[in-house]
């Protein structure tokens, strides 16, 4: 390439890095004016009140009808806390979309497992696109819940049994999330 060249080129770079910025400045914006949707949604990934997902409202279950959540994950964390008078770990997923949800799901579940298995096996660059997280029941247990990961319309394909290495597959996913949010646009 010669001098011409290469001065086009980087111009060409720098303005498209310039609308990637705003891009992601649209995205990050609040939403102005009156609305219902202040902080964030925390939803509860098990079937314990008749439904898949469910948020609360002053103790009180709702069922989420929607059948997938689509957005970017932007975390990955366990957390330890205090359900039913017992010391738990959950996994908390949060996930920013038209607001910030959170889903929490116990770390030991067939749907935390599902989605630790499918985000493991991404690339932190996957990661910069949305992802949809579809809560699919189990078929032969009424209580087993697992979760679907999709980047695009391509199902995220993970297995795991037993003998699976959940430390291992736990510290890969939070390493690629944590990866894919550290880039700086």
């Amino acid at each position: 390439m010669n001098p011409q060249e290469n001065s086009e080129l980087l111009a060409a770079l720098m303005r498209q890095e310039e609308l990637l910025k705003q891009l992601v400045a649209s995205i990050n914006k609040p939403k102005l004016g009156l609305h219902s949707e202040a902080g964030s949604c925390k939803i509860y990934c098990n079937r314990h009140n008749g439904s898949l997902w469910y948020t609360l409202n002053n103790s009180e279950a709702s069922a989420i009808t929607q059948t997938a959540l689509t957005g970017y994950l932007k975390e990955l964390k366990f957390e330890k806390c205090e359900r039913r008078g017992k010391e738990v770990y959950k996994l908390l997923i949060t996930i920013q979309a038209d607001r910030t949800y959170i889903l929490e799901s116990g770390h030991e579940t067939h749907f935390a497992k599902s989605v630790l298995a499918a985000i493991a096996t991404l690339t932190p660059q996957q990661l910069y696109s949305p992802i949809t997280l579809q809560p699919t029941p189990g078929t032969t247990d009424e209580s087993v819940l697992f979760c679907r990961v999709w980047v695009g319309s391509e199902l995220v394909m993970a297995s795991y049994n037993e003998q699976t290495e959940w430390r291992e597959v736990s510290k890969q996913a939070l390493a690629v999330t944590k990866a894919a949010n550290e880039t700086a646009f």
